[in-house]
């Protein structure tokens, strides 16, 4: 696809979220367009911590976007490029407002000091944040009996969870932690070790379990994805790069902090052109 003919949401998805660009590629072309406007939301509401000084700031700007949310649902939207964009997706697909009130309410909490205080907790957030994401995209493509948005919600969850042990170096560099509690008090990791980019046994084990809930939530997806249509996979092709990922971490003995693992990209198009054309994620 050329960048010149991308929408403004398109041009977005492109820049700061190109996995999702690559499987939105995938799409029926009607149905693109509405991807990138999904998608576009989500990267409005997930950059929040990153865009604000302090957490009640976050907060306002969440706010907002829920009385974006209004406007959308009461045929009043505002005038800003996404939501605009947005009111048109949701009209053309009679999509519900609950799952995107479920995102924005999962962005809480980017904006607190405490990580999660477990895995369940962890996963939590995931399936909000991602879950809850997967099932809207699943819903645009057509996909929209209860066995396929389970599906996408653990191809989601399973996204989300393996983007956080992707985003452990990033979040490690401004001296931030997203890791379970349990599961750093457990392993006592050492938190300064890990500010400072050093690896450990301890993040590694850490990384281990994350990663097999990743996949027992991969696993699942695909036990439960046999109704997608192959127009409607784009919603969890994702799944292929989360599995790669896996992989690669797991070839790593679980570092997330291994530069192979950092910069390993290539292929990507690849390997999403091979899952859609034999319908597996």
């Amino acid at each position: 696809m050329n960048a010149a003919t991308l929408s403004y949401c398109g041009e977005e998805v492109r820049r700061h979220d190109h996995d999702r660009f690559l499987t939105c590629l995938f799409a029926p072309s009607q149905a693109r367009d509405h991807l990138f406007a999904l998608y576009a939301f989500n990267l409005e509401v997930a950059k929040t911590a990153e865009v604000v000084s302090e957490s009640m700031l976050g907060r306002i700007r969440l706010q907002w976007w829920r009385e974006s949310l209004d406007g959308i649902y009461g045929g009043n939207p505002r005038h800003h490029a996404v939501v605009e964009a947005l009111t048109g997706t949701v009209k053309a697909h009679d999509l519900p407002r609950a799952l995107f009130d479920t995102i924005i309410d999962g962005r809480e909490l980017d904006l607190e000091d405490e990580p999660p205080r477990d895995l369940a907790a962890f996963e939590a957030y995931a399936a909000s944040t991602s879950g809850a994401l997967a099932q809207i995209a699943a819903m645009i493509l057509g996909a929209k009996d209860a066995a396929s948005l389970k599906s996408a919600d653990h191809v989601g969850t399973a996204w989300a969870m393996t983007g956080l042990l992707r985003a452990v170096p990033f979040h490690a560099a401004r001296r931030r932690l997203f890791l379970p509690q349990e599961l750093t008090a457990r392993h006592n990791l050492e938190q300064r070790e890990l500010f400072e980019l050093r690896s450990s046994d301890a993040l590694k084990e850490i990384t281990r379990e994350v990663a097999a809930r990743a996949r027992w939530h991969l696993a699942e997806a695909r036990h439960a994805n046999a109704g997608f249509t192959r127009s409607a996979l784009p919603a969890v092709l994702c799944a292929t790069i989360a599995r790669r990922h896996l992989k690669s971490l797991e070839r790593a003995g679980w570092d997330p902090l291994d530069p192979v693992v950092l910069n390993r990209r290539h292929g990507l198009a690849w390997r999403l052109s091979l899952a859609w054309l034999m319908k597996r994620t």
